[in-house]
């Protein structure tokens, strides 16, 4: 692969832990009533996705491959929050996929210019103040922050382009770019001069215009990582329309329809759905045409198939605009850029429950604690019935319940989980 281009990357990101909140009172000359006073923790920052039109590769994720948010600050007296750590955001190019290293599941399509929140920071922990009542006036205890989230993910960067070029190496896809749009790949009389993607922008009429990508030549065997076609048959996948250049010159001894059939047949093995998408054939470098029944067996072969040909020369211009004008005609019928749907589905954390809870009994309340705890409580969304129910299953399997009978809770007691109190009932 060119060294200037990257299209796949594996990243780990790291959201920020929540501050903690403290434990204060507050004591002032001349005040009559003090009290709780700790302030809260701050939220640790998230890691947010955002798409950035001037990036065209993954190349920034070669070198650096962790990123880890700001945590939260610690709580203060005087009901002072601790500051909530600053939002990290990675700017990634349009029409990169999100993956799940684990899984490979798909969690987002940087397609669109929406930002994603890839890892929520951590909570912040209350302080004393929270947990003051009528006759709990002197909480002398207060919650850690939560951990943010964190995932290993693979970057992987599929073009939006509405139209893409293939064919074999040196047919002249790189030239017939150069023609029908401003993009000026680098364009030489010798195989795989183009290493690395090229896009460019096709106007057809006032209002009308559409992408193209020039996709470096495949050759037989590249489904199967042969060539450099392994590497970018990705970047075909999205495009709602193929181009498939076709040599028929003659020059170099190959045959037309065994060529055709070839890079159809590389299409079908990458990825059936891509094989049935709509194409149109270029017969191209007819300006140094040796034989012309080259390219009428290749018209036969391939309208046979259903599929239209337009012979052209794209280095002396000629059949271009006849291209661009069908090619605008076809996508006009065509649905817009495919757009992937997240599969990912968060998993449920592993709890090692091994280390026994820390649990405390202090002005009436039981206070629970512990690093799996804090895990577990991360993901449940304490406003929803079933996830709440999850939580109390989980507490249970873990025999949490069993200890606080062990150590003398009574019906009606308050349990404190983390800042989530409940009246404890057998």
């Amino acid at each position: 692969m060119a060294s200037g281009f990257v299209d796949k990357a594996r990243i780990t990101v790291r959201a920020g832990s929540g501050g903690n909140g403290v434990v204060s009172f507050h004591r002032e000359k001349y005040v009559a009533a003090g009290g709780p006073d700790g302030g809260d923790g701050g939220r640790g920052g998230s890691i947010i996705l955002q798409v950035d039109d001037n990036m065209s590769t993954l190349m920034d994720f070669r070198y650096k491959r962790k990123y880890t948010a700001p945590n939260g600050m610690d709580g203060q007296g005087k009901r002072k929050f601790g500051k909530n750590g600053e939002d990290l955001v990675i700017r990634v190019p349009r029409g990169t996929l999100v993956r799940d290293a684990e899984t490979n599941e798909i969690m987002a399509d940087m397609s669109s210019s929406e930002p994603f929140v890839l890892c929520r920071g951590g909570r912040g922990g209350w302080g004393n103040s929270h947990f003051a009542t009528p006759t709990r006036q002197v909480p002398r205890f207060a919650k850690a922050g939560l951990p943010g989230e964190s995932h290993e993910v693979i970057l992987e960067l599929k073009l939006l382009a509405d139209v893409g070029l293939v064919g074999f190496p040196n047919v002249g896809k790189s030239t017939l770019l150069s023609v029908v749009t401003k993009a000026r790949p680098k364009i030489a009389n010798y195989h795989f001069t183009t290493l690395f993607p090229n896009l460019g922008v096709v106007w057809v009429d006032e209002g009308v215009s559409f992408v193209m990508a020039d996709i470096p030549g495949i050759i037989e065997g590249a489904s199967e990582g042969a060539g450099l076609g392994h590497d970018f048959l990705r970047h075909v996948d999205r495009c709602r329309l193929l181009i498939h250049v076709v040599d028929v010159s003659g020059c170099e001894g190959r045959d037309p329809v065994a060529d055709f059939d070839a890079i159809n047949e590389e299409l079908k093995r990458y990825s059936p759905e891509l094989a049935e998408r709509p194409q149109i054939v270029a017969a191209n470098k007819t300006d140094v045409m040796e034989d012309p029944a080259l390219l009428e067996a290749l018209r036969a072969h391939v309208e046979a198939l259903g599929y239209p040909l337009v012979q052209l020369s794209a280095a002396t211009h000629q059949g271009t605009r006849e291209l661009v004008g069908l090619a605008a005609e076809r996508l006009s019928t065509l649905p817009p850029v495919a757009v992937y749907e997240p599969e990912y589905v968060p998993k449920p954390p592993a709890l090692d429950a091994s280390a026994p809870p820390e649990i405390q009994h202090e002005d009436g309340v039981w206070l629970v604690g512990g690093p799996w705890i804090q895990r577990l409580i991360a993901n449940v969304n304490f406003s929803d019935y079933e996830s709440r129910m999850w939580f109390d299953r989980m507490l249970r399997e873990a025999g949490l319940f069993q200890r606080l009978e062990e150590m003398g809770i009574a019906d009606g007691d308050t349990v404190s989980i983390d800042g989530f109190e409940f009246d404890y009932q057998r």
